[in-house]
């Protein structure tokens, strides 16, 4: 059922976009073998589904807001949204240590993004060894690869020049947040 209401938030956030729609595919469109590898890790992404979607999407969009990446923060907003995340929590991201929008797991998951967003990555052991008294390894592991991914679609989608649609228009988006180190 979890990969059901993923596939549909995912729809009805793609229904919204309202221009640059083809950004991303027409660049990838030049490198077919790039576009067809990039939509089968992104199917497979969303049945991936051990890990709750939403601590997925908490981590993926705290990731597009480390980055800056307009178009991640744009599409993300929504689908989190649509997911279930409240406004509210799209909008103390940046504050989440002391916000009390987010439960203890949902802090460490946050800080676990941050922690892998940052270059070099720092502070991994302790998290990973607090996320698994709470989630299992294969959990950890989606975990993990969903960040990584996020912070491999930011920076193509940057390197590219792939521009927001207007997905979120109306609706809370997250901001860009101060860059790591």
């Amino acid at each position: 059922m979890r990969t059901v209401r993923r596939i549909r938030s995912h729809l009805r956030a793609f229904r919204r976009a309202r221009r640059n729609r083809t950004d991303l595919v027409g660049w990838l469109g030049r490198r077919p073998q790039l576009l067809v590898s990039t939509a089968v890790y992104e199917t497979m992404s969303i049945f991936a589904n051990r890990l709750d979607t939403h601590l997925k999407d908490l981590a993926e969009l705290k990731t597009a807001g480390l980055v800056n990446c307009e178009f991640c923060l744009d599409i993300g907003s929504v689908i989190a949204q649509y997911s279930g995340m409240t406004e509210r929590e799209v909008i103390e991201l940046p504050r989440y240590r002391t916000s009390d929008a987010y439960t203890e797991l949902e802090k460490l998951v946050i800080a676990y993004a941050e922690a892998v967003t940052t270059t070099p990555a720092v502070g991994l052991e302790e998290l990973r060894a607090q996320l698994l008294t709470h989630l299992g390894k294969a959990e950890l592991t989606e975990l993990a690869a969903a960040i990584a991914w996020e912070n491999q679609r930011a920076r193509l989608n940057q390197a590219l020049g792939v521009r927001p649609t207007g997905m979120a228009e109306g609706m809370v988006c997250a901001l860009p947040e101060s860059r790591l180190g």
